[in-house]
């Protein structure tokens, strides 16, 4: 039987070297279709700015959601909104 010897490594480090074994995807970065995604996150998804994002969001292409004092996306929206329409 192989040893593993953990010396210097975080558990953060560890969950991450083992999520592609284990299918996973590491914490924070969930592929669920609800779920609930930041600015930040969006921006990344899309590849855009947070002004075209917030110009977006104003438009009414894309719906925001608060709650408490932070804004979310939901998952599923965002891809449908940028979906390419098929005839």
């Amino acid at each position: 039987m192989n040893q593993i010897f953990l010396n210097g490594i975080t558990l953060e480090q560890l969950a991450e070297a083992l999520a592609p074994k284990l299918n996973l995807q590491p914490a924070g970065q969930s592929q669920l279709p609800n779920d609930l995604l930041t600015p930040e996150e969006v921006c990344k998804l899309l590849s855009c700015k947070r002004t075209s994002l917030w110009k977006h969001t104003k438009s009414g292409k894309l719906k925001s959601y608060g709650l408490g004092n932070r804004v979310y996306y939901k998952r599923d929206e965002v891809l449908e909104a940028v979906r390419p329409i098929n005839h």
